[in-house]
């Protein structure tokens, strides 16, 4: 078997595991959180019959032993068959089939974003060399902020100011563009960072002064040699970047009254909606784990130092 392919189907198989792993939790979790589950099912102070809370239990195998019902839980992740609702009555994966687009696009465009932020912040940091403290503080700060205070003071100041873009999400590509600032500004702050690193650290191999003396000019310099070296580590870190964006879109969604899964979990967790908190976390998992698997391919492509053997 090629030593390609051999790695990647290791990556595939630990990959697989943290998909386990999430589902084990997800599911230890929601036994853990107090409260009745019948309510949930049958609607908080519903007043329903003994018969109507007897049938939801059997329906919902509550009356199984824990490790059945988990049993059974993990069967239907692997079958896709997520059951409906209990606050909107109707199938799990109808519903995030409507509401993911919305919040890919929201994730991608911010780590598009965040990544052209970075960049920038890195080469001001590398070739003026003057201002590199004042960036690297700018970074630091930028990768500190919450998203929600950030996204208040953005509405403020590019709403209610300057009346540029709007305060919520409509149909319109500029109502995008704040809730992506939102979250790409915290994530292109870590980015730069190591963006900045790296491309100091290229800046003093033998291969840049090699360069030079055969008088490389500046632009040639970072398009064949420092553009690379600061790549490959955002592309390393594309993976939690892109889970970081999607978790923090929760928050975003909400704040910016836009639609997407982020804003459906925070009401399924408020209603204790276990198959729609179950399948939106499997969902949020499993783009997780293949953004993962593209950015190993990636990385392989890029540096084959990566797929070598140890």
């Amino acid at each position: 078997m090629p030593p390609v392919v051999r790695y990647l189907l290791a990556r595939l198989g630990g990959l697989i595991l943290v998909l386990w792993a999430v589902a084990t939790i997800v599911f230890l979790a929601l036994k853990a959180v107090p409260g009745d589950e019948v309510d949930a099912i049958l609607g908080p102070g519903s007043n329903a019959s003994a018969e109507a809370v007897a049938l939801a239990i059997e329906t919902h195998g509550l009356d199984q032993p824990l490790l059945v019902q988990y049993w059974v839980q993990l069967k239907a992740i692997a079958t896709f068959d997520w059951g409906t609702s209990f606050s909107y009555d109707r199938p799990v994966t109808e519903l995030i089939g409507e509401q993911l687009p919305s919040t890919l696009t929201l994730s991608l465009a911010a780590l598009a974003l965040a990544w052209v932020m970075a960049l920038i912040f890195a080469l001001i940091s590398v070739f003026g060399r003057r201002t590199w403290r004042v960036m690297s503080m700018i970074e630091v700060v930028s990768a500190a902020l919450p998203h929600f205070a950030l996204a208040i003071v953005l509405i403020v100041i590019f709403s209610t100011w300057l009346g540029l873009l709007p305060p919520v999400s409509t149909d319109s590509l500029d109502s995008l563009i704040l809730p992506a600032l939102t979250l790409a500004v915290p994530t292109a702050g870590f980015l730069g960072q190591i963006m900045r690193e790296s491309m100091l650290d290229a800046l003093e191999a033998p291969f840049t002064t090699s360069a030079r003396a055969r008088g490389e000019s500046t632009i040639g310099l970072f398009a064949r040699h420092l553009l690379r070296h600061a790549v490959l580590p955002a592309v390393s870190l594309a993976g939690w970047a892109f889970g970081s964006l999607m978790s923090g879109a929760v928050i975003v969604e909400e704040v910016f009254a836009r639609q997407g899964i982020g804003r459906t979990l925070l009401g399924a967790v408020s209603v204790r909606d276990m198959p729609l908190v179950i399948g939106i976390l499997m969902v949020i998992a499993a783009v997780y784990v293949a953004v993962m698997l593209l950015v190993d391919v990636a990385e392989a492509a890029i540096d084959p130092r990566v797929r070598r053997p140890a």
